[in-house]
């Protein structure tokens, strides 16, 4: 195998075959009433909606997306922790009804035990956790799950991480901290075909931490995991580009582009339909080489 290039191949989740050959789209699905862009979508007149919720979903599936992402507590900057009960309130609920009414995959945002593994029994088909499985209980959770897990790198927690950016060698450090957590993941009892890995764009980095993972992606690919990156809408648009939240589109198209060049495999966004775009474009032109 050219460790310069990207995995290849199928992940199976749960009945669900995620192929690949050609970059997938995440669709990010906030049940949050305060998460950084899309928070209290999925609400009406104050109260979680499932029926919005799988509207949402649908429509994302419509526009491109191969992949649901449903997370139930924010992990913006400065971001508190939500209790246990009321992630499992938010979340469980709303993968329930995507998978019975849609038939698809769905992905879980979180790093609580207890809803790896309520999501799992009614049909989830991923956990995404931005803490990678280090919550007490998680990996033993999502190793009973056998689903396949994302691992992101963040230094401590969204409500500190703004102020842990002294790295002295970014990519080292990520690089490090990925194979100290596939390590504990295949002791834990998930094989290395399960994991996928994601830099942590905006977690605890500088624009500058971020335009270096960026620019360096394809130096994880040896690590033989496919790579998820999640960089739609992010602050690190604002510091470069001066724009704020609802003037960030073009740039996050940008760096889909670029994250997808590098050989990102799985991409993590809100705007599903101009992403599937810029990537349908993307693909027609790697068919020709």
């Amino acid at each position: 195998m050219n460790n310069d290039l990207p995995v290849t191949g199928i992940i199976p989740a749960a009945g669900y075959s995620l192929d690949l050959s050609r970059p997938l789209i995440m669709g990010i699905l906030n049940t949050t009433p305060d998460s950084f862009s899309d928070g209290g979508n999925c609400y009406q007149q104050g109260r979680l909606s499932l029926e919005a919720a799988v509207e949402r979903a649908r429509q994302m599936l419509k526009d491109g997306a191969s992949i649901i992402d449903v997370g139930g507590e924010s992990t913006r900057p400065g971001a508190t922790a939500v209790g246990e009960a009321q992630e499992l309130q938010r979340v469980v609920p709303v993968v329930e009804a995507i998978v019975r009414e849609l038939d698809c995959p769905v992905s879980v945002d979180t790093s609580t035990p207890s809803v790896m593994r309520e999501s799992a029994a009614v049909g989830a088909a991923m956990i995404n956790d931005v803490r990678a499985l280090r919550r007490e209980g998680a990996l033993q959770a999502a190793a009973a799950t056998e689903l396949p897990v994302c691992l992101m790198h963040m230094r401590g927690e969204p409500g500190t991480m703004e102020h842990a950016q002294d790295y002295d060698d970014a990519i080292t450090e990520v690089e490090e901290f990925f194979v100290s957590r596939m390590q504990a993941c295949q002791a834990a009892g998930i094989a290395r075909e399960r994991i996928v890995l994601d830099p942590g764009f905006g977690f605890g980095k500088s624009l500058q931490h971020n335009l270096t993972l960026l620019g360096k992606l394809a130096h994880f690919h040896h690590l033989g995991c496919p790579l998820l990156v999640g960089m739609s809408r992010k602050s690190m648009l604002g510091k470069l580009l001066g724009r704020e939240l609802e003037e960030r589109l073009p740039g996050s198209l940008a760096l889909a582009l670029e994250a997808a060049m590098r050989g990102a495999q799985i991409i993590r966004v809100h705007d599903v339909r101009e992403t599937a775009d810029v990537l349908a474009v993307h693909c027609a032109l790697m068919e020709i080489d």
